[in-house]
């Protein structure tokens, strides 16, 4: 099938008959498709250029049905359907705009060529195709019209070109004549007229049409003639030959009217740039973008608008090569961003780099829409229209810079339009439409939104870790760096202070704008006071360039900025995603938040928040900022309050997952959430919700003893039952006892622990088992100690099992297997073990398979079989590495390293206690720390540095919990180790 959209919208089948489409709707949806046929068109494009600005309710059901229509047409196989949208499955060249585009890619080659035959032959053939106004049947594709008409225009002056390089000027004078008078302000097409009026004989009118055009010029634009009209007036004054035909062509040499032309003869472009096929053929300047005199369209050339830097460009070249990759693909690339971070200054060096000619618009001094175009006339050098003496009407602002603009090579930087979005994407718009060699660069804190946008968010300068041997590796350390250095000559980055300076850029986010004024501190303050002040980071940063624009003098300025331009309903979102310290997937901002995830959606859009790995994110200072308007609007208890009920929900419908075959899945959605778990946890201890908070705690406690968050969750709970005090809560015995456990797992230990720790034995003895608290069954035994009869406790499990839940059931068969090894029935024991391995096998759960394998070898390495106790602890490490939990790592190495002691293997033994050291201190695990140590303390006695051993043993012994029952056996191992140092020593005497 052939498709016809130059005109009003055609199907032609392989025998050229005519194919029914359908009605207006239908040919519309398969104008837009044919336009981009073989590229997939998303939805919301289809539906705008069906419908326009504001389609109707239900227009998604309303577009599936035109496709449907269409396809019972044209054939289901053509028109496909992709996720991102549809796709009509045709050759371009079976469709007449895309021919056209190619036939005159070919012509203007043929052109540059010297082969003016040719070149008029296929654009003629070219020209040919059109029937009428293109895509008539989408009539709110005006931009993609627009485009198309420019194209013909330019289409039309290259064959006409052609036509005078064969000598067909006398045929030409009427054409061009009529299309001068259709264009009045299209110089090209006024310098081509001048040329047939010269070669036809008539040199008179040949200058008649110049001093018309230039006064024509003048009143209407404010401007002067372009290089190419210059240089046709001067040829022919000096009656040059090359105004006649020229087939065959001088090698190596251009005329007039070809873009570029200054004089009789110049060296050739060449072909056209490869950024697009139609840029030589329409454009009035030659491919440097330096026509005569220096001057163009406008009257002047070169870098307008961009100043010199007067600070280093510090931390942005793969930024800025990416920013110049996307200028070769695109026409229109935004920068977007939140304040403060670098886009004006990325824009301008990318916008320096480029070989052409480059203007330069600050658009932040412009208050309103209907100033944009005219800030663009004043940059680009066209003054304001002299009186209009002949009462034509003027030209609008749009106009007039496509009329100035029309046959230039520019690169046009639109700089900060975020208060000015709708307005700037208008015009940028129907310029990309009507200017083919035009390409545009914006920024601001939100993209365009138009087709054929290339949109580049602009982050933050890379960040250190909070812990690094080289912060200079990273940029926002080096520009802090390089601005100090400024106000304070000889500063540098150095053992002494570099702690300091990670900790400042850190809290500022990265932000460019936001590092430069700290540094600019350092005029009056020491590197230490300027981190100690961070928490009150915007009157700290409140003084900055007095030449820079006020909302870039400070910080909050900054912000107040971007706040400034949000909506009601934005303005209320963010506030209260301020709540959030780690930002929140969208279905918990709008739970919490109590508006739709759109007004989330649309903060993402303005770079007030960013989306990282599902989550909506704000940059600190913005959430500071934000968390501010929060309590001035008096809502910030309630707001919280909703925050930390979420969170209690999510740890309920959490905590029962984490111990099933989900697990994995669970921990890494928690490890997201964390930060907000501990606020809401604090929020609820600090305002007296101690219901609320005893719940979130006793919930959060697997998590966190699988993760190994021992201190911070021990500080939680210690914070939050000194607020509790005396006051008991009724029904929560579980939850206030899983509390006091969390507290205890920490291993320090004062009279008031020793007291609720007590209370706790009284509460729920042994043998209870939980209801609510499923993971309290697993640390009871640990903190509050052994039965009194194990034999009794030995029946507890054999009857526990019946009826229980199956994680309770494989934990309680491996509690039963532990009761059997310290009664010495070990064939029993292992029995145990192995059912309850299946068991936890059978659900998926890997932390109680390291439990139970960590039991297994413990047994085996009593036994003496250290090559199966070695084999244990390895497949126990493999799954503990799994799930990431740092306290059954630390246990796995402290196994792994017994067991290679057991086989003489010290040098692995000592690997293996040292990391499981370094990882329980990390995590406060200090009965594994305890254990760490007396193993590396027994490798050191095994290769006789007794002094070294002792001393390990002396810390092992300071560290580990006195007042826990799974502690007993390495206080006495280590004690052991002691008594037996002691006797080498004086058998050594």
């Amino acid at each position: 099938m052939r498709f016809q959209i130059l005109g009003p919208t055609n199907v032609l089948d392989e025998d050229g008959e005519q194919v029914p489409v359908g009605g207006p709707r239908v040919r519309a949806l398969l104008t837009l498709l044919a336009l981009h046929a073989g590229r997939i068109v998303g939805a919301e494009q289809l539906v705008e250029g069906m419908y326009g600005p504001r389609p109707p309710e239900g227009v998604a059901n309303a577009l599936q049905s035109q496709v449907s229509r269409l396809r019972r047409a044209l054939g289901r196989d053509l028109v496909e359907f992709h996720p991102a949208g549809y796709r009509l499955v045709a050759d371009p060249h079976d469709v007449d705009a895309r021919r056209f585009e190619l036939l005159t890619a070919e012509g203007r080659q043929a052109l540059a060529g010297g082969d003016p035959e040719r070149a008029a032959m296929l654009l003629r053939e070219a020209l040919e195709l059109w029937r009428g106004a293109p895509l008539a049947d989408a009539p709110h594709a005006g931009a993609a019209a627009a485009a198309l008409e420019e194209l013909r225009l330019a289409a039309t002056e290259d064959r006409v070109r052609a036509e005078l390089d064969l000598g067909r000027h006398r045929e030409l004078v009427a054409e061009l004549s009529q299309l001068a008078a259709a264009h009045p302000l299209r110089e090209r097409l006024r310098a081509q007229l001048m040329r047939a009026l010269y070669g036809s004989g008539r040199q008179a009118e040949a200058l008649t049409v110049y001093e018309e055009t230039r006064k024509l010029l003048d009143e209407e634009l404010g401007i002067e003639p372009g290089a190419d009209l210059a240089a046709a007036h001067l040829a022919v004054l000096r009656a040059d030959p090359s105004l006649g035909p020229t087939h065959p062509p001088t090698p190596g040499t251009t005329h007039l009217d070809a873009p570029g032309a200054a004089r009789s003869a110049i060296p050739s472009p060449g072909a056209a740039s490869a950024r697009s096929p139609y840029r030589q053929g329409a454009s009035g300047q030659d491919a440097g973008g330096q026509g005569a005199h220096g001057q163009g369209a406008g009257g002047r050339r070169g870098r307008q608008g961009l100043r010199a830097q007067l600070t280093s460009f510090v931390g942005r070249a793969e930024e800025l090569a990416q920013v110049g990759a996307r200028l070769q693909d695109s026409r229109l690339v935004t920068l977007i961003g939140p304040g403060g971070a670098g886009k004006t200054r990325l824009a301008i060096e990318a916008a320096g780099q480029e070989p052409g000619d480059v203007c330069f618009v600050p658009l932040a001094p412009v208050s309103d829409g209907d100033g944009v175009a005219q800030a663009v006339l004043a940059a680009i050098g066209v003054r304001d229209p002299l009186l209009n003496l002949h009462e034509r009407p003027a030209l609008d602002p749009a106009a007039r810079l496509v009329a100035a603009l029309a046959g230039r090579e520019l690169l046009l930087v639109l700089d900060n339009c975020e208060h000015l979005v709708a307005a700037t994407a208008e015009l940028a718009d129907h310029l990309l439409a009507a200017c083919p060699d035009l390409r545009v660069l914006v920024t601001g804190r939100e993209a365009l939104g138009i087709t054929g946008e290339s949109i580049l968010p602009v982050a933050p300068l890379r960040l250190p870790p909070a812990e690094t041997p080289d912060p200079l590796e990273y940029p926002a350390v080096r520009l802090f760096a390089d601005r100090a250095a400024a106000v304070r000559p000889g500063f540098a980055v150095d053992a002494g202070n570099a702690a300091h300076v990670v900790r400042i850029c850190r809290a500022l986010d990265g932000l460019p704008l936001a590092i430069e004024l700290a540094a600019a501190r350092l005029r009056t303050l020491s590197i230490a006071d300027v981190a100690a002040r961070l928490d009150d980071r915007f009157r700290l940063l409140a003084r900055g360039s007095r030449t820079a624009l006020p909302r870039h003098q400070t910080l909050h300025a900054v912000v107040a900025w971007s706040w400034d331009l949000l909506d009601d309903d934005e303005q209320v979102m963010a506030r209260r995603l301020s709540a959030f310290v780690a930002g929140a997937r969208p279905e918990a901002a709008e739970r919490v938040c109590g508006l739709p995830e759109e007004v989330l959606f649309s903060l993402a859009e303005k770079s007030l928040v960013e989306f990282v790995d599902g989550r909506f994110r704000m940059l600190e200072t913005i959430r500071a900022f934000c968390a501010e308007r929060l309590e001035e609007s008096g809502e910030g208890d309630t707001i919280r309050d909703a925050h930390a009920r979420y969170y209690l929900d999510l740890m309920l419908a959490a905590d029962p997952l984490l111990r099933t075959a989900a697990q994995m899945e669970w921990l890494a959605r928690l490890d997201e959430e964390s930060d907000d778990l501990d606020a809401a946890v604090r929020w609820a201890t600090e305002s007296g919700q101690f219901e609320l908070g005893t719940r979130l705690l006793a919930h959060s406690a697997c998590y966190w003893w699988m993760r190994g968050h021992r201190v911070s969750s021990a500080n939680l709970a210690a914070a939050l039952l000194a607020a509790l005090g005396e006051t008991r809560l009724p029904g929560l015995e579980e939850e206030y006892a899983m509390c006091v456990l969390i507290v205890a797992w920490a291993g320090g230990t004062d009279e008031l622990l020793r007291t609720r720790l007590e209370e706790v034995r009284r509460l729920l003895p042994i043998d209870y088992l939980p209801v609510r608290v499923e993971f309290m069954m697993m640390l009871l035994s640990m903190f509050t100690g052994p039965p009194a009869d194990f034999g009794a406790m030995e029946q507890f499990y054999m009857d526990a099992v019946v009826g229980l839940s199956p994680w309770k059931e494989a934990l309680a068969s491996c509690g039963h297997a532990f009761v059997l090894q310290l009664l010495g029935r070990t064939d029993e024991a292992l029995d145990r073990f192995e059912r309850s391995l299946s068991g936890f096998r059978a659900i998926g759960e890997r932390w109680g398979m390291v439990l139970v394998l960590s039991g297994l070898g413990a047994l085996r390495q009593l036994q003496g079989d250290y090559r199966s106790a070695l084999a244990l602890a390895g497949e126990a490490l493999t799954l503990a590495r799994e799930l990431g939990a740092v306290t059954e790592i630390a246990e796995g190495l402290c196994r792994r390293g017994d067991a290679r002691t057991g086989l003489g293997d010290l040098e692995g033994a000592r690997d293996d206690f040292a990391e499981a050291a370094e990882l329980s201190r990390r995590n406060g695990s200090m009965e594994t720390l305890a254990w760490a140590l007396l193993g590396l303390g027994l490798v050191e006695a095994e290769r006789g540095d007794h002094e070294a051993a002792r001393a390990l043993l002396v810390q092992a012994r300071e560290v580990c919990p006195d007042n826990w029952f799974s502690t007993e056996d390495t206080r006495a191992r280590i004690d052991a180790a002691m008594t037996g140092l002691a006797g080498e020593a004086v058998s050594e005497r």
